[in-house]
């Protein structure tokens, strides 16, 4: 989800840079090479227009540990020979926190002639907390929040949260969603696509996506899940575009034969942005344990069941479409009954969800920091 992140901010900064108004700001794009496979990265520069990265760490995979040491490794280089004024990291991965980290301990030689020691260091997408520590994504979101010093927000609720950690007021931005920006800008695209048509999919469709350690990494996890996909795929066809974790897991676990062998139940590859984002605006109901996917499909006002014991975009319960569910089974399958049976909640968008975030942090970066 992060590309879509960074597509929105690098739309702002050409828009902004095209309409001839001081300051110029001079981007630098580095792709850390943490998320690798074609099929989840190169394609979402494509499609999404996101200029070349200038710099690829290409980092590739490794344990938690070995990833996010790696990514520091390589780009304090990257900052000694760039010298920027500003760092801007999204959202909750590995790569987020590494380069927040780097960033923060870092000393620039006094050639940048401006007496700052470090970049300034802005994180989009923070205060975001699902207040489970077993979710690596979560010590990312507090690590990088507790360091950085502009903080640009989706929702309310993470005004709440960084303020009971401590951080300044003063650091909080309402900017907005900019992963909904680029939904916006690509929907009517999106929906121009012959996915459908392509894979032979029906008119009604359940759409499904997993791909979060704590529900596929384990026989013990995994199997109630399939067995409950199973179950719902009698009352209607299922779309499974499958992450190549959850296929691997599938795989050694021996779950595989289950899901092909149904007739109703349609497994894919992973697919290229616009096509996913046309199958998740047709979709009759969406079951996925995403975060992002949770907040697309409030946006779009799909029907969307969490399978997840806690979600860190709460907005997405309380305003928009989606169900908290956890892994029990049977709430799974009981809240698409419900859904299904045409008792589903409508939502509503959240505020400031409007396609004009990244223009907000563009816009608030250079009041803060040229002045």
């Amino acid at each position: 989800p992060n590309f879509m992140k960074v597509a929105s901010i690098t739309e702002a900064v050409k828009a902004h840079n095209d309409s001839g108004v001081d300051p110029h700001i001079e981007h630098i794009l580095v792709h850390t090479g943490q998320h690798y496979d074609e099929k989840l990265s190169q394609c979402f520069f494509q499609e999404l227009g996101i200029p070349e990265p200038d710099i690829n760490l290409e980092v590739g995979s490794g344990s938690h540990a070995e990833q996010t040491a790696e990514i520091m490794k390589r780009f304090e280089p990257v900052l000694l020979e760039e010298l920027p004024d500003v760092l801007i990291v999204v959202g909750d991965v590995n790569s987020t926190v590494a380069c927040t980290l780097v960033a923060s301990k870092i000393i620039y030689s006094n050639q940048t002639g401006n007496g700052r020691i470090r970049p300034v260091i802005v994180h989009v997408e923070a205060g975001l907390r699902s207040f489970d520590r077993n979710m690596p994504e979560e010590i990312n979101r507090i690590l990088t929040d507790a360091l950085s010093d502009i903080l640009f927000l989706t929702e309310e609720d993470a005004v709440k949260n960084l303020t009971s950690e401590g951080v300044a007021r003063e650091k909080m931005v309402m900017a907005g969603n900019v992963m909904i920006d680029t939904l916006m800008r690509h929907l009517s695209i999106a929906k121009k696509s012959d996915v459908r048509n392509r894979f032979s999919i029906p008119s009604s469709y359940a759409l499904v996506t997993m791909h979060r350690p704590s529900n596929v990494d384990t026989l013990e996890a995994l199997k109630p899940l399939i067995k409950c996909l199973v179950e719902i795929s009698k009352s209607i066809p299922l779309v499974f575009p499958v992450h190549p974790r959850t296929r691997n897991a599938l795989e050694r676990f021996q779950l595989l034969p289950a899901l092909e062998q149904n007739s109703e139940i349609q497994l894919l590859d992973p697919l290229p942005y616009l096509d996913f984002l046309n199958l998740i605006s047709s979709a009759t109901i969406v079951l996925t344990d995403s975060g992002g996917i949770q907040e697309e499909t409030t946006a779009l006002h799909v029907p969307c069941i969490t399978m997840r014991e806690n979600t860190e975009r709460p907005v997405t319960v309380t305003l928009g479409t989606n169900y908290l569910t956890g892994t029990d089974p049977s709430r799974i399958f009981s809240t698409a009954h419900k859904i299904l049976s045409g008792q589903g909640k409508k939502g509503e968008t959240p505020p400031y969800w409007d396609g004009k975030a990244g223009e907000r942090i563009v816009k608030e970066l250079i009041e803060r920091l040229v002045a």
